[in-house]
């Protein structure tokens, strides 16, 4: 009896924590958005997985310094008008840095 109750009161936990562990995720770490639409729906770059939905690409946090992360992913999507890692924005001069790597 025990037993199944601690399993059910487990099961109640992981449903009411899933859909905000789901859309911390989905947010991601990082944001880049491209000058042009992606063509693909998801990218890797190094050890990083991205997802691109609508013009944005978002991906999790990664063991690289922002700036090499930003460079990869223009070197896959092209030119960006913005990236962003844990919500600060690249300044101008950073960007302008990243989109020399752009494809």
């Amino acid at each position: 009896m025990i037993r199944t109750l601690s399993l059910a009161a487990l099961v109640a936990a992981a449903a009411m924590v899933s859909p905000a562990a789901a859309q911390a995720r989905a947010a991601g770490y990082y944001t880049a958005i491209p000058a042009a639409a992606p063509s693909e729906a998801s990218y890797v770059t190094r050890n990083t997985l991205w997802s691109c939905n609508g013009g944005t690409c978002v991906a999790q946090k990664a063991a690289d310094r922002p700036q090499f992360v930003c460079e990869r992913i223009a070197k896959s999507v092209g030119k960006l008008d913005s990236f962003s890692a844990g919500g600060e924005a690249l300044d101008a001069d950073a960007l302008a840095k990243c989109n020399a790597k752009a494809k």
